[in-house]
């Protein structure tokens, strides 16, 4: 079984909702990632996201852009997130996906990408230019080497997310609200509808990004959702510091605050 589904079973037993961070792997550096990840499991979080850096991410908001730059300038690609992912990997039992943007799946080689997250121990895929209706593309991979496209759905998905509910494995990332990522102070999106439009459809667990920043976003979100997705507030307190004691410790404090609203 996939460590996706290990972990929303479990949750999902202990009447649990999820907390699923985001990190953009080399900023500021390598090092710093790993412990990052690190710190992130013993604080209790229940799935990462691995952020690819890419050199026009445009799903993301200036947050994640300015550390996809940061990481990139200091020589970060593919083949070192890999890396990463297979040293630490026996050290880490919650899952790990990757966030990226489906060209560096393609320059990499497709059915060589999956088999090497299979490897190394990848359990899912978020591509953000790779909407539902085009993942064929990647179906006969994500099957072969049991590696899962986490799909997304969005305030305007509507007539779209039967299709995607019914047909998506792992765990289905909602959209807040329109835009690209980045803090906000409050959502306008009627949650209850998004979430029972998806619970008629599919019992796949349905987690909430774009936006989520603090506990108390964390609290009134997972009302409604299985889930909460928080990746620029945590990126912006790894950021934040002169040192890497500095960092880490920002890191625990904005975990700790997330965790106060689950």
């Amino acid at each position: 079984m996939n460590r996706i589904d290990e972990r929303f079973n479990k949750l999902k037993q202990e009447n649990k909702k999820a907390l699923i961070t985001f990190l953009t792997v080399g900023d500021p550096d390598i090092d710093t990632s790993e412990k990052a990840i690190l710190i992130m499991q013993e604080e209790g979080v229940d799935l990462i996201e691995l952020g690819v850096p890419f050199s026009d991410p445009a799903a993301d908001g200036p947050t994640i852009q300015r550390a996809d730059e940061r990481a990139l300038e200091n020589g970060t690609d593919i083949f070192k997130v890999f890396e990463l992912v297979e040293k630490i990997r026996d050290k880490v039992e919650i899952p790990m996906v990757f966030l990226l943007y489906y060209n560096v799946i393609i320059q990499y080689g497709t059915e060589e990408f999956f088999a090497r997250c299979a490897k190394a121990g990848v359990d899912g895929l978020i591509i953000p230019d790779l909407p539902y209706e085009e993942s064929g593309e990647i179906k006969e991979y994500t099957e072969k080497y049991g590696v899962y496209q986490i799909n997304l759905v969005s305030p305007t998905s509507k007539n779209r997310i039967k299709d995607i509910a019914g047909n998506s494995k792992g765990f289905l990332y909602c959209i807040s609200s329109l835009g690209v990522t980045g803090e906000k102070s409050s959502f306008n999106t009627n949650f209850e509808e998004v979430v029972g439009t998806i619970k008629k459809y599919s019992d796949i667990p349905a987690c909430v990004g774009f936006g989520v920043s603090n506990g108390k976003q964390v609290k009134e979100l997972t009302q409604y959702f299985d889930g909460a997705i928080v990746g620029s507030a945590v990126v912006k307190a790894i950021a934040t510091g002169s040192s890497a004691e500095e960092r880490l410790d920002n890191l625990r404090k904005k975990l700790n605050d997330l965790k106060s609203g689950l």
